[in-house]
């Protein structure tokens, strides 16, 4: 009867880690998505303050000696022109804009895209809620909480129990459930950021406030490097 008992506790234990492994990739797979939408975002931030700071880019100074004398020594009607208009091409303000507008559009699209990934994120944690509830046999949390509340309070139920722990080296179920709660904070805090960045552009925005966006949004701050490392060392 022991022994049939042990094996059976056995044989839940490997398919209780198993079904937190296919959740725990499905969940990194999701991660890296994000990290692309970030990067694409980063490309469409860095292109409005170029196209910005060319919007900007004040007229040459007409009353310079020493232009005044390129000019004349390389005279041309079209060289006039464009001398006369500023230095400024008369088509670089509309282009400028548009480049500004597509870049605005892209930005919030990845946001929105970003925003459907944390979403996604939510559900595999509420998946793994219910793996270490059959583990630990403990009664789920109030609906009313927070998913890291609710998270937390299984993590803390599994290790009073030792439940799934491996001889084999490698993470136990407590151990997945705990990473992907602290990857799923830094994620969540990463999107607010991103999410405030691509609110707050306008034509207004000083260039030492939109570089102040471009660096943080470049550095995701929020994401520790070292543990993002240790996560994917989780997977087999």
């Amino acid at each position: 009867m022991l022994l049939d008992r042990m094996a059976t506790d056995n044989e839940r234990s490997d398919s209780e880690m198993e079904k937190m492994l296919l959740i725990y990739k499905s969940f990194m797979a999701r991660v890296t998505k994000f990290d692309e939408a970030a990067a694409a975002g980063s490309r469409f931030l860095v292109s409005f303050q170029q196209g910005l700071e060319l919007l900007r880019r004040p007229a040459l100074d007409g009353s310079s000696i020493l232009l005044k004398n390129i000019i004349k020594a390389n005279e041309t009607e079209r060289l006039t022109s464009y001398f006369n208009a500023g230095c400024i091409h008369a088509n670089d303000g509309s282009q400028s804009l548009t480049k500004l507008r597509t870049c605005v559009l892209g930005l919030h699209g990845l946001v929105n895209t970003a925003k459907t990934i944390l979403i996604e994120l939510e559900g595999h944690l509420e998946d793994v809620l219910k793996v270490l509830e059959a583990a630990n046999e403990y009664l789920l949390p109030s609906q009313d909480e927070d998913i890291d509340d609710k998270l937390m309070g299984e993590v803390i139920s599994a290790d009073k129990e030792g439940t799934a722990s491996s001889d084999s080296g490698r993470p136990d179920l407590t151990e997945y459930a705990t990473m992907m709660g602290i990857i799923y904070s830094m994620i969540k805090q990463d999107f607010v950021m991103q999410e405030k960045i691509a609110t707050a552009l306008n034509l207004k925005l000083s260039s030492g406030e939109l570089e102040t966006y471009c660096t943080m949004w470049s550095l995701r701050p929020f994401i520790d490097d070292e543990i993002m490392h240790q996560a994917w060392s989780f997977i087999p």
